[in-house]
Protein backbone atom coordinates (compact mmCIF):
# COMPACT_ATOMS: atom_id res chain seq x y z
CA UNK A 1 0.00 0.00 0.00
CA UNK A 2 1.55 3.28 -1.13
CA UNK A 3 1.80 5.97 1.54
CA UNK A 4 1.60 9.69 0.90
CA UNK A 5 4.54 11.95 1.65
CA UNK A 6 2.64 13.12 4.76
CA UNK A 7 2.30 9.54 5.99
CA UNK A 8 6.01 8.93 5.38
CA UNK A 9 6.94 12.07 7.30
CA UNK A 10 4.72 11.04 10.20
CA UNK A 11 6.32 7.57 10.22
CA UNK A 12 9.82 9.07 10.22
CA UNK A 13 8.98 11.41 13.10
CA UNK A 14 7.41 8.65 15.22
CA UNK A 15 10.33 6.28 14.47
CA UNK A 16 12.90 8.87 15.51
CA UNK A 17 10.98 9.52 18.72
CA UNK A 18 10.77 5.80 19.43
CA UNK A 19 14.49 5.26 18.80
CA UNK A 20 15.77 8.34 20.61
CA UNK A 21 13.33 8.71 23.51
CA UNK A 22 11.39 5.48 24.09
CA UNK A 23 13.80 2.61 23.44
CA UNK A 24 16.53 3.85 25.82
CA UNK A 25 14.00 3.81 28.67
CA UNK A 26 11.95 0.72 27.79
CA UNK A 27 13.88 -1.82 29.88
CA UNK A 28 13.80 0.40 32.99
CA UNK A 29 10.09 1.23 32.59
CA UNK A 30 9.28 -2.46 32.30
CA UNK A 31 11.49 -3.46 35.23
CA UNK A 32 10.20 -0.72 37.54
CA UNK A 33 6.59 -0.83 36.28
CA UNK A 34 6.98 2.95 36.11
CA UNK A 35 4.53 5.44 34.62
CA UNK A 36 6.27 7.16 31.71
CA UNK A 37 5.13 10.69 32.51
CA UNK A 38 8.19 12.37 31.01
CA UNK A 39 7.77 10.52 27.73
CA UNK A 40 4.07 11.37 27.56
CA UNK A 41 4.83 15.03 28.19
CA UNK A 42 7.30 14.95 25.29
CA UNK A 43 4.73 13.23 23.10
CA UNK A 44 2.21 15.94 23.99
CA UNK A 45 4.69 18.61 22.92
CA UNK A 46 5.53 16.72 19.71
CA UNK A 47 1.93 16.16 18.59
CA UNK A 48 2.01 12.37 18.98
CA UNK A 49 -1.33 12.24 20.83
CA UNK A 50 -4.70 12.92 19.18
CA UNK A 51 -3.50 12.00 15.70
CA UNK A 52 -6.99 12.19 14.16
CA UNK A 53 -8.24 15.09 16.33
CA UNK A 54 -8.99 18.13 14.10
CA UNK A 55 -6.46 20.92 14.30
CA UNK A 56 -9.23 23.26 15.50
CA UNK A 57 -9.05 21.35 18.80
CA UNK A 58 -5.26 21.24 18.88
CA UNK A 59 -4.82 17.82 17.25
CA UNK A 60 -2.78 16.72 14.24
CA UNK A 61 -5.87 16.51 11.99
CA UNK A 62 -4.61 13.37 10.25
CA UNK A 63 -6.40 10.20 9.17
CA UNK A 64 -6.77 6.74 10.68
CA UNK A 65 -4.00 5.39 8.45
CA UNK A 66 -1.60 7.93 9.97
CA UNK A 67 -2.79 6.86 13.43
CA UNK A 68 -1.99 3.21 12.64
CA UNK A 69 1.48 4.19 11.46
CA UNK A 70 2.20 6.17 14.63
CA UNK A 71 0.98 3.30 16.82
CA UNK A 72 3.24 0.82 15.02
CA UNK A 73 6.33 3.00 15.26
CA UNK A 74 5.78 3.84 18.95
CA UNK A 75 5.27 0.15 19.69
CA UNK A 76 8.58 -0.72 18.09
CA UNK A 77 10.01 1.35 20.91
CA UNK A 78 7.74 0.00 23.66
CA UNK A 79 4.16 -1.28 23.48
CA UNK A 80 3.10 0.43 26.73
CA UNK A 81 3.84 3.85 25.22
CA UNK A 82 1.78 3.06 22.13
CA UNK A 83 -0.99 1.83 24.42
CA UNK A 84 -1.22 5.30 26.00
CA UNK A 85 -1.43 6.86 22.55
CA UNK A 86 -4.29 4.50 21.70
CA UNK A 87 -6.16 5.37 24.90
CA UNK A 88 -5.95 9.10 24.22
CA UNK A 89 -7.15 8.46 20.66
CA UNK A 90 -10.27 6.63 21.88
CA UNK A 91 -11.19 9.28 24.43
CA UNK A 92 -10.68 12.20 22.08
CA UNK A 93 -12.59 10.40 19.31
CA UNK A 94 -15.55 10.09 21.69
CA UNK A 95 -15.28 13.76 22.60
CA UNK A 96 -14.99 14.94 19.00
CA UNK A 97 -18.00 12.86 17.93
CA UNK A 98 -20.32 13.37 20.90
CA UNK A 99 -19.04 16.10 23.20
CA UNK A 100 -20.57 19.52 23.70
CA UNK A 101 -18.47 22.55 22.87
CA UNK A 102 -17.80 23.01 26.58
CA UNK A 103 -16.71 19.36 27.03
CA UNK A 104 -14.41 19.55 24.02
CA UNK A 105 -12.85 22.76 25.27
CA UNK A 106 -12.41 21.39 28.77
CA UNK A 107 -10.89 17.99 27.96
CA UNK A 108 -9.49 17.53 24.44
CA UNK A 109 -6.42 19.73 24.58
CA UNK A 110 -5.39 18.71 28.14
CA UNK A 111 -5.61 15.05 27.07
CA UNK A 112 -3.57 15.42 23.88
CA UNK A 113 -0.98 17.62 25.63
CA UNK A 114 -0.65 15.00 28.41
CA UNK A 115 -1.70 17.61 30.98
CA UNK A 116 -4.56 15.35 32.08
CA UNK A 117 -4.66 11.56 32.22
CA UNK A 118 -7.78 9.79 31.06
CA UNK A 119 -9.37 6.38 31.61
CA UNK A 120 -11.84 4.46 29.42
CA UNK A 121 -14.12 2.56 31.79
CA UNK A 122 -16.23 -0.32 30.50
CA UNK A 123 -14.95 -3.58 32.04
CA UNK A 124 -16.44 -4.94 35.26
CA UNK A 125 -16.23 -8.23 37.12
CA UNK A 126 -19.16 -9.61 35.11
CA UNK A 127 -18.78 -7.49 32.00
CA UNK A 128 -15.72 -8.12 29.86
CA UNK A 129 -16.43 -9.46 26.39
CA UNK A 130 -20.15 -9.18 27.25
CA UNK A 131 -20.62 -5.45 27.75
CA UNK A 132 -24.34 -5.99 28.38
CA UNK A 133 -23.31 -7.27 31.82
CA UNK A 134 -22.44 -3.75 33.06
CA UNK A 135 -23.91 -3.15 36.53
CA UNK A 136 -22.58 0.33 37.34
CA UNK A 137 -25.58 2.66 37.65
CA UNK A 138 -26.29 6.38 37.39
CA UNK A 139 -29.55 7.50 39.01
CA UNK A 140 -31.12 10.90 38.51
CA UNK A 141 -30.90 13.32 41.41
CA UNK A 142 -32.33 16.75 40.68
CA UNK A 143 -30.70 18.05 37.51
CA UNK A 144 -27.75 15.67 37.88
CA UNK A 145 -26.88 12.06 38.62
CA UNK A 146 -25.51 9.80 41.35
CA UNK A 147 -23.00 7.19 40.15
CA UNK A 148 -22.38 3.85 41.88
CA UNK A 149 -20.35 0.82 40.82
CA UNK A 150 -16.84 -0.38 40.08
CA UNK A 151 -14.68 -0.94 37.00
CA UNK A 152 -11.83 -3.47 36.75
CA UNK A 153 -8.59 -3.72 34.72
CA UNK A 154 -8.87 -0.05 33.76
CA UNK A 155 -5.88 1.44 31.95
CA UNK A 156 -4.60 4.52 33.83
CA UNK A 157 -6.92 3.92 36.82
CA UNK A 158 -4.10 4.44 39.36
CA UNK A 159 -3.15 7.82 37.83
CA UNK A 160 -6.26 9.07 36.01
CA UNK A 161 -7.60 12.60 36.33
CA UNK A 162 -10.77 11.92 34.34
CA UNK A 163 -12.75 8.76 33.61
CA UNK A 164 -15.23 8.11 30.81
CA UNK A 165 -17.61 5.71 32.53
CA UNK A 166 -20.27 3.50 30.94
CA UNK A 167 -23.21 3.16 33.36
CA UNK A 168 -26.83 2.04 33.33
CA UNK A 169 -29.31 4.91 33.39
CA UNK A 170 -32.34 2.73 32.57
CA UNK A 171 -31.88 -0.83 33.90
CA UNK A 172 -35.02 -2.02 32.07
CA UNK A 173 -33.79 -0.95 28.62
CA UNK A 174 -30.83 -3.33 28.18
CA UNK A 175 -28.14 -1.99 25.84
CA UNK A 176 -30.36 1.02 25.10
CA UNK A 177 -30.32 1.97 28.76
CA UNK A 178 -26.61 2.84 29.09
CA UNK A 179 -24.99 6.28 29.08
CA UNK A 180 -21.46 7.66 29.30
CA UNK A 181 -20.38 10.05 32.04
CA UNK A 182 -17.25 12.18 32.26
CA UNK A 183 -16.12 11.82 35.86
CA UNK A 184 -13.47 13.88 37.64
CA UNK A 185 -11.40 11.20 39.40
CA UNK A 186 -10.64 13.59 42.25
CA UNK A 187 -14.34 13.89 43.14
CA UNK A 188 -15.74 12.74 46.47
CA UNK A 189 -16.73 9.08 46.30
CA UNK A 190 -14.17 8.07 43.64
CA UNK A 191 -11.58 5.58 44.89
CA UNK A 192 -8.80 3.54 43.30
CA UNK A 193 -7.65 0.01 43.90
CA UNK A 194 -3.95 -0.88 43.98
CA UNK A 195 -1.90 -0.93 40.80
CA UNK A 196 -2.03 -4.42 39.29
CA UNK A 197 1.26 -6.22 38.61
CA UNK A 198 1.05 -7.54 35.07
CA UNK A 199 2.82 -10.07 32.86
CA UNK A 200 3.62 -7.52 30.16
CA UNK A 201 3.21 -3.88 29.15
CA UNK A 202 4.13 -3.29 32.76
CA UNK A 203 4.54 0.47 32.41
CA UNK A 204 0.83 0.79 31.57
CA UNK A 205 -0.89 1.44 34.89
CA UNK A 206 -3.95 -0.80 35.38
CA UNK A 207 -6.32 -1.08 38.32
CA UNK A 208 -9.83 -0.62 39.71
CA UNK A 209 -11.93 2.53 39.84
CA UNK A 210 -14.85 2.50 42.29
CA UNK A 211 -17.71 5.00 42.50
CA UNK A 212 -19.62 5.36 45.76
CA UNK A 213 -22.48 7.89 45.57
CA UNK A 214 -20.50 10.14 43.24
CA UNK A 215 -22.60 13.24 42.56
CA UNK A 216 -22.40 14.36 38.93
CA UNK A 217 -23.78 17.53 37.33
CA UNK A 218 -26.12 17.30 34.35
CA UNK A 219 -23.33 18.29 31.95
CA UNK A 220 -21.25 15.27 32.99
CA UNK A 221 -23.17 13.13 30.51
CA UNK A 222 -21.41 12.64 27.17
CA UNK A 223 -23.73 12.56 24.18
CA UNK A 224 -27.29 11.27 24.27
CA UNK A 225 -28.82 9.50 27.24
CA UNK A 226 -29.31 5.79 26.53
CA UNK A 227 -26.80 5.73 23.65
CA UNK A 228 -23.69 5.04 25.70
CA UNK A 229 -23.28 1.42 24.63
CA UNK A 230 -23.49 2.33 20.95
CA UNK A 231 -21.13 5.27 21.40
CA UNK A 232 -18.52 3.11 23.16
CA UNK A 233 -18.84 0.44 20.49
CA UNK A 234 -18.55 3.02 17.70
CA UNK A 235 -14.92 3.75 18.57
CA UNK A 236 -13.86 0.12 18.92
CA UNK A 237 -13.11 -0.28 15.20
CA UNK A 238 -10.45 2.40 15.56
CA UNK A 239 -9.44 0.86 18.88
CA UNK A 240 -8.89 -2.53 17.28
CA UNK A 241 -6.85 -0.97 14.50
CA UNK A 242 -4.75 0.68 17.19
CA UNK A 243 -4.08 -2.59 19.02
CA UNK A 244 -3.39 -4.38 15.74
CA UNK A 245 -0.86 -1.66 14.89
CA UNK A 246 0.71 -2.08 18.32
CA UNK A 247 1.03 -5.81 17.63
CA UNK A 248 2.69 -5.06 14.27
CA UNK A 249 5.22 -2.89 16.10
CA UNK A 250 6.04 -5.82 18.39
CA UNK A 251 6.36 -8.08 15.35
CA UNK A 252 8.73 -5.68 13.61
CA UNK A 253 10.85 -5.17 16.72
CA UNK A 254 11.11 -8.95 17.16
CA UNK A 255 12.02 -9.45 13.52
CA UNK A 256 14.70 -6.74 13.62
CA UNK A 257 16.26 -8.21 16.76
CA UNK A 258 16.11 -11.75 15.37
CA UNK A 259 17.78 -10.89 12.07
CA UNK A 260 20.61 -9.12 13.89
CA UNK A 261 21.05 -11.98 16.37
CA UNK A 262 20.99 -14.64 13.64
CA UNK A 263 23.92 -12.91 11.95
CA UNK A 264 26.12 -12.71 15.04
CA UNK A 265 25.22 -15.83 17.05
CA UNK A 266 27.41 -18.77 16.05
CA UNK A 267 26.88 -22.50 16.49
CA UNK A 268 28.97 -25.31 14.96
CA UNK A 269 31.42 -22.71 13.70
CA UNK A 270 28.95 -20.69 11.62
CA UNK A 271 26.37 -17.91 12.13
CA UNK A 272 22.99 -19.49 12.76
CA UNK A 273 21.64 -17.39 9.87
CA UNK A 274 23.25 -19.95 7.55
CA UNK A 275 20.97 -22.72 8.85
CA UNK A 276 17.84 -23.33 6.83
CA UNK A 277 15.73 -23.90 9.95
CA UNK A 278 16.55 -20.38 11.17
CA UNK A 279 16.06 -18.91 7.70
CA UNK A 280 12.57 -20.38 7.54
CA UNK A 281 11.71 -18.90 10.96
CA UNK A 282 12.89 -15.47 9.83
CA UNK A 283 10.99 -15.78 6.56
CA UNK A 284 7.76 -16.66 8.40
CA UNK A 285 8.26 -13.74 10.76
CA UNK A 286 8.78 -11.37 7.84
CA UNK A 287 5.78 -12.53 5.81
CA UNK A 288 3.41 -12.45 8.78
CA UNK A 289 4.64 -9.01 9.82
CA UNK A 290 3.97 -7.69 6.35
CA UNK A 291 0.59 -9.43 6.14
CA UNK A 292 -0.44 -7.98 9.51
CA UNK A 293 0.67 -4.52 8.48
CA UNK A 294 -1.32 -4.68 5.25
CA UNK A 295 -4.44 -5.92 7.06
CA UNK A 296 -4.13 -2.99 9.49
CA UNK A 297 -3.65 -0.42 6.77
CA UNK A 298 -6.52 -1.85 4.72
CA UNK A 299 -8.87 -1.56 7.72
CA UNK A 300 -7.66 1.98 8.47
CA UNK A 301 -8.20 2.98 4.85
CA UNK A 302 -11.78 1.70 5.02
CA UNK A 303 -12.46 3.95 8.00
CA UNK A 304 -10.90 6.88 6.17
CA UNK A 305 -13.11 6.17 3.14
CA UNK A 306 -16.25 6.03 5.31
CA UNK A 307 -16.73 2.31 4.65
CA UNK A 308 -17.80 -0.38 7.10
CA UNK A 309 -14.58 -1.59 8.73
CA UNK A 310 -16.10 -3.95 11.29
CA UNK A 311 -14.81 -7.20 9.83
CA UNK A 312 -11.61 -5.65 8.51
CA UNK A 313 -10.59 -4.25 11.91
CA UNK A 314 -11.40 -7.58 13.59
CA UNK A 315 -9.33 -9.48 11.03
CA UNK A 316 -6.40 -7.10 11.52
CA UNK A 317 -6.53 -7.26 15.30
CA UNK A 318 -6.97 -11.03 15.42
CA UNK A 319 -4.23 -11.84 12.90
CA UNK A 320 -1.71 -9.32 14.21
CA UNK A 321 -2.22 -10.30 17.85
CA UNK A 322 -1.88 -14.02 17.17
CA UNK A 323 1.18 -13.42 14.98
CA UNK A 324 2.82 -11.21 17.62
CA UNK A 325 2.52 -13.94 20.25
CA UNK A 326 3.73 -16.69 17.93
CA UNK A 327 6.69 -14.82 16.50
CA UNK A 328 7.88 -13.15 19.69
CA UNK A 329 8.16 -16.74 20.91
CA UNK A 330 10.20 -17.56 17.81
CA UNK A 331 12.42 -14.55 18.49
CA UNK A 332 13.26 -16.02 21.90
CA UNK A 333 14.05 -19.33 20.19
CA UNK A 334 16.50 -17.60 17.86
CA UNK A 335 18.22 -15.94 20.83
CA UNK A 336 18.42 -19.26 22.66
CA UNK A 337 18.97 -19.19 26.40
CA UNK A 338 19.77 -15.48 26.45
CA UNK A 339 16.34 -14.71 25.03
CA UNK A 340 14.79 -16.20 28.16
CA UNK A 341 16.66 -13.84 30.46
CA UNK A 342 15.01 -10.70 31.87
CA UNK A 343 16.52 -7.57 30.34
CA UNK A 344 16.71 -8.88 26.78
CA UNK A 345 14.30 -7.09 24.45
CA UNK A 346 12.79 -10.25 22.99
CA UNK A 347 11.87 -11.55 26.45
CA UNK A 348 9.89 -8.35 27.04
CA UNK A 349 8.32 -8.48 23.58
CA UNK A 350 6.99 -11.96 24.32
CA UNK A 351 5.33 -10.74 27.52
CA UNK A 352 4.05 -7.55 25.91
CA UNK A 353 2.52 -9.43 22.97
CA UNK A 354 0.10 -11.59 24.94
CA UNK A 355 -2.32 -8.82 25.92
CA UNK A 356 -2.92 -7.99 22.23
CA UNK A 357 -4.94 -11.21 22.03
CA UNK A 358 -7.11 -10.09 24.97
CA UNK A 359 -7.91 -6.38 25.18
CA UNK A 360 -10.16 -4.41 22.80
CA UNK A 361 -12.11 -7.66 22.48
CA UNK A 362 -10.46 -11.07 22.76
CA UNK A 363 -9.35 -12.73 19.55
CA UNK A 364 -12.11 -15.29 20.09
CA UNK A 365 -14.62 -12.43 19.99
CA UNK A 366 -12.93 -11.10 16.84
CA UNK A 367 -13.54 -14.47 15.19
CA UNK A 368 -17.20 -14.31 16.20
CA UNK A 369 -17.48 -10.85 14.63
CA UNK A 370 -15.80 -11.99 11.41
CA UNK A 371 -18.04 -15.06 11.16
CA UNK A 372 -21.22 -13.05 11.80
CA UNK A 373 -20.20 -10.63 9.08
CA UNK A 374 -19.73 -13.52 6.67
CA UNK A 375 -23.04 -15.16 7.54
CA UNK A 376 -25.38 -12.19 7.93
Amino acid sequence: MKLTMEHTQVADMARRFANEVIRPQAERLDREEAFAGDIYAAMGESGLFGITVPDTYGGAGLDCLAYSIVMEELSRGYGSIADQCGLVELLTTLLCAHGTDAQKEQWIEPLIRAQKRGAYCITEAGAGSDVSGVKTTAVRQGDGWVLNGAKLWIHNAPVADVAFVLARTDPAAGKRGMSIFIVDCHSAGVSRGPKEHKLGQRSSQVGELAFNDVVLPADAMLGTEGRGFHMMMSVLEKGRIGIASLAVGILQAGLDASVEQAKIRKQFGAPISEFQGIQFMLADMAKDTEAARLLVRSAASKIDAGEDATAASSMAKCFAGDAAVAHSSNAIQIFGGSGYIRGYEVERLYRDAKITQIYEGTNQIQRVIIARNLLK
